[in-house]
C-alpha cells in the first residue's frame, strides 16, 4: 500500500479532501480510519457517497488497517488515510503501518480544547498523542488546503 496523505480533520471527506487533496495526491483510495464512524452504518454510508470520482471509499476500524496495511493484495492502492483524532493514528503506528507525515486540516473545538489556530483545537489528550508521533520522527504539520504554507504544530505548541 503506497500511502500518499495521513490526514486529521474530523470532518473526514468534505469539498477540499474530496476536489483538491485527491487530484494533488493522485489517490485511487481513501480509507477512513475510525473505531467510532465504522460502526456508524448512516455515517459510513454518507462518507461513501461522497467519494470523488475514480475514486473508492472505505471506512475501517483501527486493527482492520493495521490487519490490512501488510497485505499485498492492497499494493494498488494509492491511499489517503483520513483520521478524526492523533489518538487512532499513534495506534496504526503503534501497530506497524508506516508513513513520515501527518497533515492536520482541522480538529473542531469542544469543551477542554484550545484553539491553537482558526481550524485546530486540542486538549492535553490530544498533545499527548501528538508528542509522541514526533518523537517517532514524524513530522506534524497544519495545512487545510493544499496552496496553504506548512505549519508545524510541535513549534506552534512551544509559543
Amino acid at each position: 500500500m503506497d500511502i500518499r496523505l495521513v490526514r486529521i480533520d474530523d470532518r473526514l471527506i468534505h469539498g477540499q479532501v474530496a476536489t483538491v487533496w485527491t487530484k494533488a495526491c493522485n489517490i485511487n483510495r481513501i480509507l477512513v480510519v475510525s473505531d467510532t464512524v465504522a460502526y456508524d452504518n448512516l455515517r459510513k454510508s454518507l462518507l461513501i457517497q461522497a467519494a470523488p470520482p475514480g475514486v473508492k471509499v472505505n471506512v475501517i476500524t483501527v486493527a482492520k488497517m493495521i490487519e490490512v496495511y501488510p497485505d499485498p493484495r492492497f499494493s494498488k492502492f494509492k491511499a489517503m488515510l483520513l483520521f478524526t483524532n492523533p489518538e487512532d493514528v499513534a495506534r496504526v503506528h503503534q501497530g506497524g503501518v508506516i508513513f513520515t507525515s501527518v497533515n492536520i486540516g482541522g480538529i473542531s473545538f469542544s469543551q477542554g480544547k484550545r484553539m491553537i489556530t482558526n481550524a485546530v483545537a486540542i486538549d492535553e489528550t490530544d498533545k499527548h498523542f501528538f508528542d509522541y508521533l514526533a518523537s517517532e520522527g514524524i513530522e506534524l504539520e497544519i495545512r487545510k488546503v493544499v496552496a496553504d504554507s506548512k505549519v508545524n504544530l510541535i513549534e506552534l505548541l512551544k509559543k
